[in-house]
C-alpha cells in the first residue's frame, strides 16, 4: 500500500488545479455571483426559493431495449439563480434508479412534479436544500430505464454504468442536451467539476462512473455501495442470490407501466447471470469495477456498515485496497450499523464533513479536510475513533493455528502449530442456521456433529483485528461437491451493535438541514425524522464470516468437481472487520460446510468433510502482530 505522504501529495496537486474562488468576509455584502467563505466553508448566501429548476435530456450511446433509438438520460437540476448571472457552480449528483419506485432516504422520498409543468416540486434528500444556497447545482439523475429516462435497466451493466458519464459529458460540453420542447440547452453555468454521491445502487453508479474514468468527475461518495455485482450475487463461486436476482431487481426499479415492455431484457439478464453454476463470466466482468481502479481520476470518500448484510463489507474493502494501490486520494467511514446512510447514523458530523469534502474537491477551498485522519471507525455505538489509514497502521497478518480437540471437545487456537497428524470429521448440513452455528460448545443446544469449533483461552488482554481474516482449511471430502465456510466468533457478554433494523430505529421527532421553498405552490421541506442506535447485550457475537464453493477452488470461472479423498488447501476469505476482542472473552473459529445463514441456495450434498491439522489455520490481521496475539493469550 502506498504511503500517506504520496497520497497527500496527490490530493494537494489535484486540488490546486482549480483556482481558489474569492473569499468575502462574512460581514460584507456579497456580489451577486460570488461565494462567501467563512471558516473554510461556503455560506448559504444564494437562496433556495428562487433557484432555477430544469429537466434536461441527453442521448446516450446505448440501446438497451433494442428499439433502434439510443436511450435518453433524463436529469432534474436545481441551481442558484446567481448561476445565470456569472456564478460558475459545481454539480453534486445523485444518480439513481429509485426515484419513482423505491424512493430515497429513511423518509422514502420520491421525485414529484405536482403541478404538471415538467419541473420537480419535491426533491428527495437534503442535498438540494443544503448545497444550492451554498453555491452548488444539485442534479438528480434517472438511471437509464427508470423514471423519465428511456430504455431498460440492466442491473450493473454497461447502460447503468454510462448513465452518469453521459450527463457529465453534457456538463462539460462534450454532448448536446435538450429540454422537453427539444430546444438545445448548454451548461454554461458549470465550473467543470462534478461530485457524485448516493447510497446502495446510487453509490454503485458513482463507483461505476469513477471506474469509467470520465473527465470532469472530481470526487465520489459511495455509501453502502457495490463494487462488484458478482460479489453481490455470489460468494467465491457460491450462488447467494438466485432465481434471476438481476432480473428481479431490474423489475423493481422499472416503472410499473414499462415492466412488461422490458421483460425480454430481464430474461437476458437471467441467462447471462447463470444461476446454475455461479461461475464468474463476461456478464459479471462487465459489472465488476474493482479491476478498473487504475482508471479512477476522482477522489473517493467511502462509507460502509461493517455489519451490512445486504451489500456486504467486502465491497468497500476490495475497492479500498484497489484504490490504495493506485494512490487515489480517499477517505473512509466505517460504522457498526448495517445498510444505513450516515445521515441516519451520525447526522450532524456527516453534514459538516460532507460539506467540507465537497468544498475542497469541487470549489477548490483548502479547508484542511485532507490533513485530517483518513479513517473514522465506530468502535462502539456512537463511539468513534480516527486513524491514519485502514487497515490500521501496525496491523500485521498473524498465523493462528487451529489445533485438534480431545474427546470430542472443542479444539484450541494458538500462534504455535499442534501435532500435524491429527484430523476431525463433520457433516455438511445445509439446514444449519447461523444462530446454531455460533453457539458456544458448552451450550446444551449447540450442534455437536455438523461443525468444528476452536476456542482460545479467555484473553488476558484485548486483541484488535483490522482488515480481512483468511481461514485456510486443509480438508478432504467423501464426495465431489460441498462448500467450505469459516466463522469468527466473540464469546463473552458486552454491549454490541444490534442487527435489528440494521442497527437504528426511527424516532417521531425531526430536525431540518437547509432551506425550504414552495415550488408550484407545494412545500419542499428540509426536515427529516431523527434516528437512534439500537444496541444489544448478547453472550456471543458473529464477528465475521466467509464461504467458498468447493467446485471453484481453482477458478471462479470454471467449475471442477472435487476428487473424493484428495486433500485440498482451501482459503476462505472472511468479510473485512475492525474489531476488538475484550480481555476475558474467548475467540472462536467455527468450520462448516453449506449453511442457511449465508446463501439463499445452500448446497444439499451433506458431504463428510475431514479437516487435517497439519496446516489448518486462520490468518488474523492483528494490530501489533504476533507479539500482540501472544500478549493477549494466544501463545
Amino acid at each position: 500500500m502506498r504511503t500517506t505522504r504520496r497520497w497527500w501529495a496527490r490530493a494537494v496537486a489535484v486540488a490546486m488545479i482549480a483556482a481558489v474562488l474569492p473569499v468575502t468576509p462574512a460581514t460584507a455584502q456579497p456580489a451577486a455571483a460570488e461565494l462567501v467563505i467563512t471558516d473554510g466553508v461556503t455560506q448559504p448566501v444564494f437562496g433556495y426559493a428562487d433557484a432555477i429548476r430544469e429537466r434536461i435530456f441527453v442521448t446516450s450511446d446505448v440501446d438497451t431495449d433494442g428499439d433502434g433509438a439510443l436511450d435518453v438520460v433524463a436529469m432534474d437540476i436545481i441551481r442558484p439563480n446567481a448561476s445565470d448571472e456569472g456564478l460558475r457552480v459545481p454539480v453534486v449528483m445523485d444518480a439513481s434508479p429509485y426515484y419513482s419506485t423505491v424512493c430515497r432516504g429513511n423518509d422514502s422520498e420520491c421525485k414529484a412534479d405536482l403541478d404538471g409543468d415538467g419541473l420537480l416540486d419535491r426533491w428527495p434528500l437534503f442535498y438540494d436544500n443544503y448545497f444550492v444556497p451554498r453555491g452548488y447545482a444539485v442534479v438528480l439523475l434517472d438511471m437509464i430505464g427508470t423514471n423519465n429516462s428511456t430504455g431498460c435497466p440492466v442491473t450493473g451493466g454497461n447502460a447503468d454504468n454510462l448513465s452518469a458519464p453521459t450527463a457529465i459529458d453534457w456538463f462539460n460540453g462534450r454532448r448536446k442536451g435538450f429540454d422537453a420542447a427539444g430546444n438545445e440547452v448548454v451548461a454554461d453555468w458549470h465550473n467543470g467539476k462534478t461530485g457524485m454521491i448516493g447510497k446502495s445502487y446510487d453509490g454503485t453508479l458513482a463507483n461505476a462512473a469513477a471506474a469509467n474514468g470520465v473527465e470532469g468527475l472530481a470526487t465520489i461518495v459511495p455509501i453502502s455501495a457495490i463494487s462488484s455485482w458478482y460479489d453481490y450475487s455470489r460468494s467465491n463461486g457460491l450462488v447467494t442470490r438466485a432465481n434471476n436476482y438481476s432480473g428481479s431487481l431490474a423489475n423493481t426499479v422499472t416503472n410499473p407501466n414499462r415492466r412488461a415492455y422490458c421483460a425480454p431484457v430481464r430474461t437476458q439478464l437471467g441467462q447471462g447471470g447463470d444461476d446454475v453454476t455461479g461461475d464468474y463470466s463476461d456478464f459479471w466482468a462487465e459489472r465488476d469495477y474493482v479491476p478498473h481502479a487504475d482508471q479512477v481520476r476522482a477522489s473517493v470518500f467511502l462509507v460502509h456498515g461493517i455489519n451490512d448484510d445486504n451489500v456486504r463489507a467486502d465491497h468497500f474493502s476490495k475497492w479500498w485496497y484497489a484504490l490504495a494501490e493506485q494512490n487515489v486520494p480517499r477517505k473512509l467511514w466505517l460504522t457498526g450499523t448495517g445498510h444505513i446512510d450516515p445521515f441516519d447514523f451520525r447526522r450532524a458530523e456527516w453534514v459538516d464533513t460532507l460539506h467540507r469534502w465537497f468544498d475542497f474537491w469541487l470549489q477548490g477551498i483548502d479547508n484542511g479536510i485532507m490533513a485530517e485522519p483518513m479513517v473514522d471507525v465506530e468502535r462502539l455505538p456512537d463511539v468513534w475513533e480516527t486513524h491514519a489509514d485502514w487497515p490500521l497502521p501496525g496491523t500485521q497478518p498473524t498465523q493462528v493455528f487451529l489445533r485438534a480437540g480431545t474427546d470430542g471437545g472443542p479444539g484450541g487456537l494458538s500462534v504455535r502449530s499442534g501435532p500435524g497428524n491429527r484430523s476431525a470429521t463433520f457433516t455438511d448440513t445445509p439446514t444449519m442456521s447461523q444462530a446454531n452455528a455460533i453457539r458456544h460448545p458448552s451450550d446444551p443446544q449447540a450442534n455437536k456433529d455438523n461443525r468444528l469449533v476452536f476456542l482460545s483461552a479467555p484473553l488476558t488482554a484485548p486483541l484488535h483485528i483490522s482488515g480481512t481474516p483468511i481461514v485456510r482449511i486443509k480438508a478432504s471430502v467423501d464426495g465431489t461437491d460441498t462448500s467450505f465456510a469459516g466463522l469468527l466468533v466473540d464469546y463473552g457478554t458486552r454491549e454490541r451493535f444490534s442487527t435489528v433494523g440494521d442497527g437504528i430505529r426511527t424516532l417521531t421527532t425531526e430536525d431540518c438541514w437547509g432551506e425550504r421553498a414552495d415550488f408550484g405552490g407545494y412545500a419542499e421541506e428540509a426536515c427529516y425524522r431523527q434516528v437512534a442506535k439500537t444496541v444489544a447485550s448478547n453472550p456471543q457475537e458473529l464477528v465475521t464470516k466467509g464461504i467458498v464453493d468447493g467446485l471453484n477452488l481453482d477458478s471462479l470461472s470454471v467449475s471442477t468437481p472435487l476428487v473424493p479423498g484428495q486433500k485440498y488447501a482451501v482459503d476462505v476469505p472472511l468479510m473485512p472487520e475492525d474489531y476488538v476482542f475484550e480481555a476475558g472473552h474467548q475467540i472462536g473459529v467455527v468450520l462448516l460446510g453449506s449453511y442457511s445463514g449465508y446463501s439463499s441456495r445452500a448446497k444439499q450434498t451433506r458431504a463428510e468433510i475431514t479437516v487435517h491439522f497439519d496446516s489448518t489455520r486462520i490468518t488474523l490481521p492483528v494490530v501489533g502482530g504476533r507479539q500482540a496475539a501472544v500478549a493477549a493469550g494466544l501463545g
